[in-house]
C-alpha cells in the first residue's frame, strides 16, 4: 500500500476530503493520511509558535512526513488544495533512489499580495517546490529531518530543502503539480494533478478560477449532491 500524506487545515475539511477522494478514486493500493497540526501539538511532537506568515496549518508540519512514515520507503506529500486527475501510482513509479526528494521544480513568482482566503502571499526561491513532494524517507540525509529540527529551523531552510545538495533533489513534470491559472495546457502537456495554489472554487472569491468545474464534479461525486452556496468557505 502506497502512502500519501495530505496537509490538513481544520476549517477546510472539504478541501482535504475532495483531494483524498480524487487520489484514492484514481489509484489502487493508495491510502491518504491527513497531517493534522492540532493532533501533533497534543502529542507534543509539534511545538512551534504559530506565525502570521504561515498561510496554512501545514506550512511547517509537512516536513514531518519522513518521521510520520517511520523513515521507510517512498511516500508522497501533497498540499490539500489539489485535485488528482490520473493514477498517482504513475508518479510513484518515477521514484529514483539516488534522490532524497523529488518535486516539480517550478519557477513560480506570484505577483499578488494575498492568496487563498486572504492569507499573505510570499515569494522565495523554490516557491511551491514543497507543495507536492515524493520523499525517499530512507535516504540518509532525511534522517536529519526530526521533530526537533522541524520545530527549530527557519521555514525557508525547510521549504528550500537546504539540508540537501542540489543533486539530491530530483525532478518530475509540473503536470503532477499543475499550478492553476499559472500553467497553460498544450498538445504536449496536460495536468495530471491540479493545484489550486492561489484559491479554488470552494472560496467565494475564486469560484471562477481555472478548472473550477473539475473540482466541483469531484465534490459532487464525494457527497452525492450538488454544490451549493452553503458549502462555500467564506
Amino acid at each position: 500500500m502506497r502512502k500519501v500524506f495530505v496537509g490538513y487545515t481544520s476549517y477546510q475539511d472539504v478541501v482535504y476530503q475532495v483531494a483524498k477522494h480524487s487520489i484514492e478514486r484514481h489509484s489502487k493500493d493508495v491510502k491518504c493520511y491527513p497531517i493534522v497540526r492540532g493532533a501533533l501539538e497534543e502529542l507534543g511532537v509539534y511545538t512551534r509558535e504559530h506565525k502570521e506568515s504561515e498561510s496554512t496549518e501545514f506550512s511547517i508540519t509537512r516536513f514531518l512526513t519522513p518521521w510520520l512514515a517511520g523513515y521507510r520507503g517512498w511516500v508522497l506529500f501533497t498540499d490539500n488544495d489539489v485535485l488528482c486527475l490520473d493514477d498517482i501510482n504513475k508518479l510513484f513509479d518515477q521514484a529514483d533512489d539516488k534522490y532524497a526528494v523529488m518535486c516539480a521544480k517550478h519557477d513560480h513568482a506570484p505577483s499578488g499580495m494575498t492568496k487563498l482566503d486572504g492569507q499573505l502571499q510570499s515569494s522565495y526561491p523554490r516557491k511551491n517546490w514543497s507543495s507536492v513532494v515524493l520523499w525517499n524517507c530512507g535516504h540518509p540525509k532525511n534522517q536529519f529531518i526530526t521533530p526537533d529540527l522541524v520545530n527549530e529551523v527557519s521555514p525557508l531552510y525547510l521549504h528550500r530543502f537546504m539540508w540537501l545538495e542540489d543533486n539530491e533533489i530530483g525532478g518530475f513534470s509540473h503536470e503532477w503539480n499543475w499550478l492553476v491559472d499559472w500553467y497553460e495546457e498544450s498538445s504536449a502537456e496536460k495536468p495530471k494533478m491540479l493545484h489550486y495554489t492561489e484559491g479554488g472554487p470552494y472560496f467565494k472569491a475564486y469560484q471562477n478560477c481555472g478548472y473550477a468545474s473539475e473540482w466541483l464534479q469531484e465534490y459532487q461525486l464525494l457527497i452525492g449532491r450538488q454544490f451549493t452556496e452553503l458549502d462555500i468557505i467564506d
